[in-house]
Formats: C-alpha cells, structure tokens, sequence
C-alpha cells in the first residue's frame, strides 16, 4: 500500500454499503445533554436589612467548595457533586459588593425555600479582579453553613460553572 492512497473515499464507499438499511438503535436514556434554565430576577420587596444573619471571617477559601452536615446520604452527596440533582433557580453575583451580595443571597435563599426548591445554584465568580483571594467565593463559603436550612453545597460541575459557581442543597423541612 502506498503512502498516497488512490482512492481516499474508496473505504467511505464501502463503508456506507455495508451499513446501507441500517437502522439506529432506540433506548430509554435521558439524552446526556441539558438545556439550562436561565437565571430568574430576584424579587426584592422591602425588609429590614436582609441578611444580617450572615458573620463576616476571614479565612482561605478552597478552589473546590465542599460542606455537608451530618447525616446527608453518601448517595445523594455524590448525585449532588455529579450534578444529577439540577438547580431549579439561579443566583448571579457578579460583579456586587459584599454587603450587596449578602441581601441578595439572603433574599434569594429566603424565595428558595419558600418555592420549596431543593437544589439551587450561586455563581460568585472565580475572583480573576481579586488581588488575594475570590471575594464573593469567600463570602458564599462562609455564609451559606450559617443558615440551617442549607444542607449541603459544592462547587458545581464543569459544565455548569465549575469553580466559579456553588450547588446548594436546600432543606423542605424549613420552607414555608
């Protein structure tokens, strides 16, 4: 056989024959690819400052999120990381002040539960304008352990955020 081959479409051709009335196999699996949902406005009705219940400390933040409280399932955290329980509503924080972001977050938790959602997802940002660290990604990390009904959250896949975005865990038991 030489280098050049005198009929590159010569295996197509064959290939195409061999396979002519072929038929495609039917399953019963989810597709593997998901529209993602955009991300709703959060309604803002007038409180008293919302979110005060959040305490400010200055720690160092992980690239990779993690925290859950005892008794959450192993199967349901590694559903969770994997992303397989999606995040019925959104949070986008970019570009906020901290004080901003702690209402909106607060807020935003508060809606959460009262929709009896289950898994919602923050996006702080990856902190690229930072000098040290992620602010916004700190704030999250110390935040979200302070409010009772959040079970669990982490960093969220890949393909929905990565680093710069956090899958939270809610709890029904909490919601109105």
């Amino acid at each position: 056989m030489s280098s050049k081959d005198e009929n590159p479409d010569g295996d197509f051709d064959v290939f195409r024959e061999a396979m002519q009335g072929v038929q495609p196999l039917q399953h019963d699996k989810k597709s593997p690819w998901r529209k993602r949902k955009r991300p709703v406005p959060l309604e803002l009705p007038d409180q008293e400052r919302p979110g005060d219940e959040f305490a400010d400390t200055s720690a160092e933040t992980p690239d990779f999120l993690e925290f859950r409280r005892p008794g959450i399932q192993h199967r349901l955290w590694s559903d969770f990381q994997r992303g397989v329980i999606s995040p019925e509503a959104t949070l986008d924080l970019h570009g906020m002040r901290s004080s901003d972001a702690r209402q909106a977050l607060s807020r935003f938790l508060d809606q959460s539960l009262k929709a009896r959602h289950r898994c919602v997802r923050i996006i702080h940002g990856k902190g690229r304008g930072s000098d040290r660290q992620p602010v916004l990604k700190q704030k999250v990390n110390q935040w979200l352990p302070q409010r009772k009904e959040v079970l669990a959250f982490c960093s969220a896949p890949g393909w929905d955020g990565g680093s710069g975005a956090a899958y939270v865990l809610l709890s029904r038991k909490w919601g109105s």
